[in-house]
């Protein structure tokens, strides 16, 4: 069976803009939570979230592009040409016919939606732009990566909540390995930090309501109270193995397992149990062809939520026993919760701990909560220079849960 690299990576987040901002403050427990400073978040009674500070759509994506696109498109073309640049891709050694899209959103142009609803009520539906549907709709960020690179091989998008990035990498990854395509740009982009985004999660109370931003996002503490929304988006460059090496790419990473399952038993709430996310986990396990003791990191969901968190530690414990010695952190102590790109994110910074040999830190972690028992990565064991196997869970509303197995490569 066709084995699957990682030759390209791309990054827009809270913490850092672009792969390397990004991986060296995530290694150094940098957080990028901040003040809501979109709109007046007030009322919504929310103060902080994961804003991206520091992104400028004509620099990339360009001036003319970037009006036709809603910002998650934005910030998803952004993320698949750093990738796709860093693997060195082209129509020279890639044909556009072997070259596809998995590229998702939770939710899709959301701030087109916000804008354009406001404008139809308040100046009728004569005024709402010609650009609204192709804008806001949940495909787009694909087709217009793949508008952008000429990839003419599968491009489509999934839609599974916070789970979207990591099934969009895993179903990218199977498109290689069964080949169907030899090259695939992969992930996820979210842009929901506006008021409609911080309201409707608010009103689900899931949402923290600390007004610290460093203490906002608290992933396995006793004292946790909610996810911060955060934005941004991932993309990952995979290949066969045969055709990375055939034109001399640098590999940075390995894909060799993906599980993928559903609770089937609430919209919103996972299940108790973790009974789903374990499957997930062991799915990935075993499609990687090892056992639970030769992984040394998880890189946890975690949001920070009493339910996710002890069900995620319920599951981890039940694959790999409740003293196992694998590390496990949730990033989103630093980066908040991207939705649907918050799986492609977390791809990025599993692989490059990997690389460097050195795990991203459990942030916002004061005093961990005794329902959650999982060794936790902290600034004294973080250090992994032998690790060699690592996972990234996500799981999303709706019961979705999807497990990326990885390898150090080299």
């Amino acid at each position: 069976m066709t084995r699957v690299v990682i030759t390209g990576m791309g990054v827009v987040a809270p913490n850092g803009n672009g792969v390397d901002a990004f991986v060296k403050n995530s290694l150094d427990g940098k957080i990028g939570i901040k003040k809501i400073s979109k709109f007046d978040a007030e009322p919504t009674g929310i103060t902080v979230a994961g804003e991206v500070d520091d992104f400028d759509p004509t620099a990339v994506v360009g001036k003319k592009a970037a009006r036709r696109m809603d910002l998650y498109s934005q910030y998803a073309v952004q993320t698949a040409i750093e990738a796709i640049e860093m693997a060195g891709i082209n129509e020279e050694n890639t044909k556009p016919e072997d070259l596809g899209v998995i590229y998702g959103s939770g939710i899709g142009g959301l701030t087109t939606i916000e804008e354009q609803i406001i404008k139809m009520h308040d100046k009728g539906p004569k005024r709402v732009s010609p650009m609204f549907v192709p804008m806001a709709i949940a495909n787009m960020a694909a087709g217009n990566i793949a508008l952008r690179v000429n990839a003419q091989n599968i491009c489509t998008s999934i839609v599974t909540a916070c789970a979207t990035g990591t099934n969009s990498i895993g179903e990218a990854y199977r498109q290689i390995k069964e080949g169907r395509a030899k090259a695939m740009i992969a992930g996820g982009s979210e842009a929901s930090v506006n008021e409609i985004g911080i309201a409707g999660f608010a009103s689900l109370t899931a949402l923290s309501v600390t007004e610290d931003p460093m203490k906002a996002s608290k992933p396995f503490d006793r004292d946790r109270n909610g996810f911060v929304l955060g934005e941004g988006g991932g993309a990952l460059v995979l290949e066969s193995l045969e055709h990375a090496q055939e034109r001399g790419a640098k590999i940075l990473g390995e894909v060799v397992g993906y599980g993928a399952t559903c609770d089937a038993y609430h919209i919103t709430s996972p299940d108790p149990e973790g009974k789903g996310a374990a499957r997930a986990m062991q799915q990935a396990l075993d499609e990687a062809g090892i056992t639970a003791d030769q992984v040394d990191y998880i890189n946890a969901h975690g949001t920070a939520t009493h339910a996710n968190d002890s069900g995620e530690s319920l599951a981890i414990n039940s694959v790999f026993g409740k003293d196992s010695d694998v590390r496990v952190s949730s990033t989103k102590g630093m980066t908040g919760h991207l939705l649907g790109a918050a799986g492609s994110i977390e791809a990025v910074i599993t692989v490059a701990a990997l690389q460097q040999g050195k795990l991203p830190m459990n942030v916002g972690c004061e005093n961990q909560d005794e329902e959650c028992q999982v060794n936790l990565v902290t600034k004294d064991n973080q250090d992994a220079p032998n690790a060699e196997y690592a996972l990234s869970n996500s799981f999303g509303f709706g019961g979705h849960n999807a497990v990326l197995a990885f390898r150090k490569w080299g």
